[in-house]
C-alpha cells in the first residue's frame, strides 16, 4: 500500500541528505532558466510565422527521405509571393511530399516556415512547455522556503498550468 504524501510537509535542513538552501536556490534558478530558454528558443521561429522577418510565398514540398526511427529529412520549392524563381529549401520534417502551403521564407533563404494559425501554434509549441514547466514551480518555491500558508492552491495552480500548457503542447507538436 503506498503512502498518501502531505502536501505541508516541511523540508528538513538537518537532514544530510537534504540539499543546503543554496543548493536548492541555485536549482530553483536553473528551473526557471531552462524554462525561459523554451520561450527565447522560439523567437525566429514565431517572427517567421506571424511574418515579421522573411519573405512571403508557398512552399510545395517535393520530396521527403525517412531517415529511420520515425525520422524524416524533406525538401521543398518556395515560390515568392512577390514572383521570381522557385527556390529549394528545407521543409519541416512533418511534411508530407507534395503538400502545399503558405509559408515565410527565412532571411537567410536556406528553409520556409508554415505561416497563419498553424504556423503559429507549432512555433508555439517549446514557449508553451516553457509555461508548462513553471507551472510548479511557485508550489516547490514555497516548500523550500518554508511557507505553509497559500501551498494547496499553488499546488492547484500548478496542476491547472501544467494541464493547460502541456495540452497546448501537445497540440503544437501535432500541428507542425
Amino acid at each position: 500500500m503506498s503512502e498518501r504524501r502531505n502536501p505541508d510537509v516541511e523540508v528538513d535542513w538537518d537532514d544530510p541528505e537534504t540539499p543546503t538552501p543554496g543548493w536548492m536556490g541555485f536549482l530553483l534558478a536553473l528551473w526557471l532558466l531552462l524554462a525561459l530558454a523554451c520561450g527565447w528558443s522560439a523567437v525566429d521561429d514565431l517572427r517567421l510565422a506571424t511574418g515579421s522577418v522573411g519573405a512571403p510565398g508557398v512552399l510545395e514540398v517535393t520530396d521527403c527521405t525517412d531517415l529511420g526511427e520515425g525520422r524524416y529529412d524533406c525538401n521543398g520549392l518556395f515560390r515568392p509571393d512577390a514572383g521570381g524563381d522557385p527556390i529549394a529549401v528545407d521543409a519541416s520534417p512533418d511534411s508530407s511530399a507534395g503538400e502545399v502551403v503558405a509559408a515565410q521564407l527565412t532571411p537567410a533563404g536556406d528553409r520556409a516556415v508554415p505561416t497563419g494559425t498553424t504556423g503559429v501554434l507549432a512555433a508555439l509549441t517549446l514557449p508553451f512547455l516553457g509555461v508548462a514547466l513553471l507551472g510548479y514551480l511557485p508550489w516547490t518555491t514555497a516548500v523550500v522556503l518554508g511557507t505553509r500558508r497559500g501551498r494547496r492552491g499553488l499546488a492547484v495552480l500548478g496542476h491547472v498550468v501544467t494541464l493547460v500548457f502541456g495540452t497546448a503542447t501537445i497540440v503544437g507538436l501535432v500541428l507542425s
